[in-house]
């Protein structure tokens, strides 16, 4: 047998690995970083180069660094982007009040209809999100039950006074789209949720009676803390992507319920304003960017690994 010669010293001898080894993970990370360059990074770059461009589609477009097109952007449709963020946070909220006790139930009292439940969250999703959006309109109908019930329980003459609705009618109203974001990224928040109340140790539970607890005592001290994870990753999952949607806005609103996602939609296939489309894209993603920024520090993150 041959041994390796300890130094004088003493210490350990220390064997760097090969550096085909030390490479792998690298190369195991190669192919989603080429998958973001060329579907994230490239598309931003060329959105980014059209923002500032000039000219028409006759004509064609050039870049001409017109940064201008950002302020009459924001100056012509700021109150779609107040509209947009108004309607996803009222959305978002909406979700979460409606989807942790649901959560909540199957993470700890479904039992053997655990999955069960898990499937019928999820099972929307075998369903196109336009199909399920249209249906609305056909739930919302002013001459349809659900519109009659919410008249005759007093519920219409709340949601006038907060200017949700415009007399006995529901659709195409802010309340139809409102309504139509919540139902459809409400999965969204629920698998998240359920995600992290799965996670809790029941004894923490027991422990809480243990030291005479009341159950709302064991909720707000024990399980919501716990629970801040899930509760962070589903705000994020349902915020982000309702404020950018265009589809309930355009399918269950009207137009003075036009939110800027579908003010992109216009001015990208119908108008052929390339350049004020772009502009408003990136308007967009950096105020969504500022109040998730701001949303995480807040909920101070880094305790909530």
């Amino acid at each position: 047998m041959s041994a390796t010669a300890a130094p004088a010293t003493g210490e350990p001898t220390v064997r760097r690995r090969p550096l085909r080894r030390r490479l792998v993970p690298y190369w195991l990370l190669l192919p989603g970083i080429l998958w973001l360059l060329v579907f994230f990074a490239l598309p931003l770059v060329y959105q980014a180069s059209t923002s500032v461009q000039t000219g028409s589609l006759e004509e064609g477009f050039r870049v001409t660094w017109h940064f201008p097109t950002y302020w009459e952007a924001l100056r012509d449709y700021w109150p779609h982007f107040l509209r947009s963020m108004l309607y996803a946070g009222t959305a978002t909220a909406l979700c979460l009040l409606l989807g942790y006790p649901l959560a909540y139930l199957i993470a700890f009292k479904a039992g053997r209809w655990r999955h069960v439940l898990l499937v019928l969250v999820i099972a929307p999703f075998f369903t196109s999100f336009l199909i399920r959006t249209l249906a609305w309109k056909t739930i919302l109908a002013d001459d349809g039950p659900v519109v009659d019930v919410l008249a005759a329980v007093g519920f219409l003459d709340i949601t006038n006074w907060l200017g949700m609705t415009d007399g006995s009618r529901v659709l195409a109203t802010p309340l139809a789209v409102v309504t139509g974001l919540t139902y459809n990224f409400l999965p969204f928040m629920i698998l998240p949720l359920y995600t992290s109340l799965e996670r809790i140790d029941p004894r923490l539970h027991e422990a809480a009676g243990d030291l005479y607890a009341t159950p709302a005592t064991t909720f707000r001290t024990v399980t919501f803390p716990l629970s801040l994870p899930g509760v962070v990753s589903g705000t994020l999952l349902t915020f982000i992507p309702a404020s950018g949607d265009y589809v309930n806005a355009e399918l269950l609103g009207s137009t003075d319920t036009k939110m800027v996602g579908s003010v992109i939609q216009s001015q990208f296939l119908r108008v052929l304003d390339y350049p004020t489309a772009a502009a408003l894209s990136f308007l967009l993603m950096a105020l969504v960017l500022v109040m998730v920024t701001f949303y995480i520090r807040r909920a101070g993150t880094e305790d909530l690994v």
